[in-house]
């Protein structure tokens, strides 16, 4: 059972990779480069997420079953790449599409294995505040190891096109989990294009 979980949870993983860029995009599809348009948010991560309703109330769920990653988030200095409701709806929808196929029940976040998913989480959390001036100079983007057992995340900055100017447009993340492999075939990756939204202890993207 406990083999059946983890596969279930790494497909979540895939899936939240290939989806998070909706927790860094504006509703009405506009992007931002908060570096420029938002100053600093007077509070800890925690109470960032909380200040957003109905935009990371998966998110709190899964971190209120996770009080050392939510004490971290409060009290160490910290990147953090948040995942927003729809994409925990769409990611973790995907993931019971397969169950029914395969005649398991469906999971949610409530009942999903909780060392599995601290692991899965804080994938998303790297040790100090990183901004996309940490980024901009590494044209083959740089690995950074996440909070959890160091594992090796792979960040990449770049300016998208605008208008038909090239790097006219919004700052990018690329955020990438290679998957343990050298070859850049095998990586998981997806933009961020939310970037450098300070709070007291952190920079989110």
């Amino acid at each position: 059972m406990r083999n059946k979980n983890v596969l279930s949870l790494k497909l979540l993983l895939i899936v939240m990779l290939c989806t998070v860029v909706f927790a860094c995009k504006k509703t009405d599809d506009t992007y931002y480069n908060y570096e420029n348009t938002l100053q600093k948010f007077d509070g800890d991560v925690m109470d960032y997420l909380n200040s957003q309703p109905g935009v990371y109330d998966s998110l709190l769920i899964v971190l209120d079953r996770l009080p050392a990653l939510k004490d971290s988030l409060k009290n160490q200095k910290v990147t953090f790449f948040a995942v927003t409701n729809k994409s925990f709806q769409t990611s973790v929808g995907a993931l019971n599409e397969v169950r029914r196929q395969t005649n398991k029940a469906p999971l949610n976040l409530s009942k999903v294995d909780v060392k599995e998913l601290d692991t899965l989480t804080h994938r998303y959390v790297l040790h100090g505040e990183y901004t996309t001036a940490d980024y901009e100079s590494f044209a083959d983007g740089l690995l950074i190891k996440s909070m959890k057992n160091s594992y090796p995340m792979h960040v990449q900055y770049n300016k998208a096109t605008a208008s038909g100017f090239i790097g006219g447009g919004p700052a990018v993340i690329t955020f990438t989990d290679p998957k343990g492999s050298i070859f850049v075939r095998y990586w998981q990756s997806t933009p961020t294009n939310a970037v450098n939204i300070k709070t007291n202890n952190a920079t989110i993207n």
